[in-house]
């Protein structure tokens, strides 16, 4: 898979991972994800207990990158909610809350699932 680099030092875009959506380099940590734990009112502190395979500067630059990319990390963030998911790909919601493949099974594959 090859990599790209983006202007900064430690985002990338990586083809087979996450959908070459922005992630941390050398990790598969998307920077969405660092996004999400920080709107819920985490620190940076608090993040790296969570995701001790990260540095402090690379938590301060998936922020940044966060804060000069917003409406694309936000339009990644509202696709990957289980309700686009389920939109999307067709899924059903059983009585228990599981999902579970409907109409749109055929229209699945491995190649196609947005958490790779």
């Amino acid at each position: 898979m090859s990599a790209i680099m983006t202007e900064y030092r430690y985002i990338q875009r990586v083809a087979g991972i996450w959908g070459g959506r922005p992630i941390i380099t050398g990790t598969r940590t998307p920077v969405k994800t660092i996004v999400g734990y920080y709107r819920l009112g985490l620190s940076v502190e608090e993040i790296l207990e969570g995701l001790p395979h990260l540095t402090p500067a690379q938590i301060y630059e998936a922020l940044s990158y966060y804060h000069d990319h917003q409406a694309e990390i936000e339009q990644d963030i509202a696709e990957s909610r289980v309700e686009s998911l389920i939109e999307r790909y067709g899924l059903q919601v059983t009585a228990d809350g599981h999902l579970v493949a409907g109409s749109n099974y055929a229209a699945l594959s491995p190649h196609s699932c947005p958490f790779s």
